[in-house]
């Protein structure tokens, strides 16, 4: 594993790897990992300060993260310290990641009224982010 020190506000390698774990297990979690999903997991890590060359590596890491975790505790404990114009993209791609097949099962929705909670994101701001992302894929 591959960690770059953080420079100011700059994200590291270490958290980016805990958000695409994050990002990953909520395209699992209905047990469709599509295509889609992956491409909305990249453009989220590259707008969050992914360089290209460390972008595939990073999906790897995260990969076997989420695959060898049985608890989102081990992804948002680093989340949730971040900045929150972050944790709002973040939120705004797992939004994204449910929607992307133009539905929200019960195992989603119940994910993100935890992450809420875990991430600090109160409840108007989650409904807010989801309104917007569900009327975008519709």
């Amino acid at each position: 594993m591959f960690f770059n020190k953080k420079k100011n506000n700059e994200i590291d390698s270490f958290d980016l790897v805990k958000i695409a774990a994050l990002l990953i297990h909520a395209a699992r979690i209905d047990e469709k990992y599509s295509i889609e999903e992956e491409e909305i997991i990249k453009k989220t890590l590259l707008n969050l300060g992914t360089n290209q060359s460390e972008l595939e590596t990073i999906i790897k890491e995260a990969k076997q993260s989420e695959k060898n975790t049985h608890q989102i505790l081990d992804f948002t404990k680093e989340i949730k310290k971040l900045q929150e114009k972050d944790k709002i993209k973040i939120i705004k791609s797992l939004w994204r990641i449910i929607y992307s097949n133009k539905d929200a099962d019960i195992y989603e929705t119940n994910l993100m009224r935890r992450l809420s909670g875990l991430l600090y994101i109160d409840s108007k701001t989650m409904g807010d982010i989801k309104e917007q992302i569900k009327k975008e894929n519709l």
